[in-house]
């Protein structure tokens, strides 16, 4: 099938999870990945995850999650050699993206301006933690730090155990679709006026628009956004104990509480403007733990969402995998045994569909220079050049 990037190339020398995952995005709807690794140093996330065995070979879960239709080679870019081939590869590319500490690749020979020379239709994307200039930007930092300096972190957990992280890395994640989106828009730029276009991404900039309602809050009365754990301000939103486990009610706007009310047989409890419900937060909040505690989970959330009000019980991930709806959506793969594992995986795709050409994936992630010939042989190099490069150590 057509994929809406076919024909196009990406080259990622990335590592870790935002840089891979915004290139994965790519590559799962038909872009020829090439990643670039060190062939001393590879993508660190190769080596963490949860399987020991498989981070000592170079195949941990943290990379396998945003590697799969990828294309794996090795380049020492700190070397004659090894920069040649790559500026060689960049003149066949339609996108380059790196997530190094900026100024980086600029003393390599790599920045924008000069891979722009080689090859002015390029569309450059630099990820950074902090962005390209400005006070902080030489400075590194992972998502955790992230979530600490965007005030993400203090707005998470109860009063007593905040500051805590979110336990997925949401900000890596969200800065990896929002450079996919960022290079989609310059690619299409690009069609329009023929231009390159250089991508300054900053996983600081991500975390304040994900916390876009609060930091309005914030612009228009100073108001800060206090850890309130699982509690909202109206109390037929929030987290209640059913007898063996936990539920989460969204009753959120005025219809929906009346239907909440309606359904659990307490007509006197519905309110007729969002006021009255802040007001009477404690007495519905008494009134719900006390009603939600005579049932399982799962018997809540039949019922409730048969009677059009939004609530889930709180799954684990098994549990969440295992729903049904999961299946309907392809948005997991499941890969056969590949290369480099010893047994099948399971992967995110995307987060969306399309009618025609939607995401896919096709091959399983890649060892560590699996490609690397082949990558230089559609380039140019002979076969001697290769053997001089890997005497070299260039590859």
């Amino acid at each position: 099938m057509n994929l809406p990037f076919t024909g196009l190339r990406v080259v990622d020398t990335t590592h870790v999870l935002a840089g891979p995952f915004a290139a994965y995005q790519l590559a799962v709807l038909g872009a020829d990945v090439i990643k670039v690794e060190s062939p001393r140093e590879p993508d660190q996330a190769r080596a963490q995850g949860s399987d020991r065995r498989l981070s000592e070979a170079g195949m941990g879960t943290m990379f396998l999650a945003q590697a799969s239709n990828k294309r794996a080679i090795t380049l020492d870019l700190k070397s004659p050699g090894g920069l040649a081939a790559m500026k060689r590869l960049v003149e066949t590319a339609d996108v380059f993206v790196e997530n190094y500490r900026p100024g980086a690749f600029d003393a390599l020979g790599l920045g924008y301006e000069a891979l722009s020379a080689v090859n002015p239709r390029l569309v450059y994307c630099s990820i950074s933690a902090f962005g390209g200039g400005g006070p902080r930007g030489h400075q590194t930092g992972y998502y955790n730090i992230l979530q600490a300096s965007s005030g993400m972190m203090a707005m998470t957990g109860t009063k007593g155990s905040a500051p805590l992280k979110t336990g997925a890395p949401v900000v890596d994640y969200a800065t990896g679709t929002t450079g996919a989106f960022a290079i989609a828009a310059a690619l299409f730029h690009r069609e329009r006026t023929g231009r390159g276009q250089h991508i300054d991404l900053s996983m600081l900039d991500v975390a304040l628009v994900l916390s876009s309602s609060h930091v309005a809050a914030h612009g228009w009365n100073g108001a800060h956004p206090e850890p309130h754990g699982n509690r909202f301000p109206f109390a037929t939103i929030g987290c209640y104990q059913a007898k063996d486990a936990l539920l989460m009610i969204s009753a959120s706007n005025l219809r929906q509480q009346r239907r909440l009310w309606t359904a659990l047989g307490r007509p006197e409890m519905i309110k007729r403007n969002n006021g009255e419900r802040l007001d009477a937060h404690a007495e519905e909040a008494a009134a719900l733990a006390e009603i939600i505690a005579t049932r399982t989970a799962d018997e809540w959330e039949t019922f409730l969402q048969a009677n059009r009000v939004p609530v889930s019980r709180v799954r684990r991930m098994e549990q969440a995998l295992a729903d049904p709806q999961i299946a309907t959506r392809a948005v997991i793969h499941r890969h056969d045994p590949a290369s480099g594992l010893d047994g099948p995986l399971t992967v995110p795709v995307a987060a969306f569909r399309l009618r025609h050409g939607g995401p896919s994936v096709v091959t399983a992630p890649r060892q560590v220079g699996a490609d690397t010939d082949a990558v230089l042989r559609e380039i140019g190099y002979s076969e001697q050049d290769i053997a001089a490069l890997r005497t070299a150590g260039d590859i």
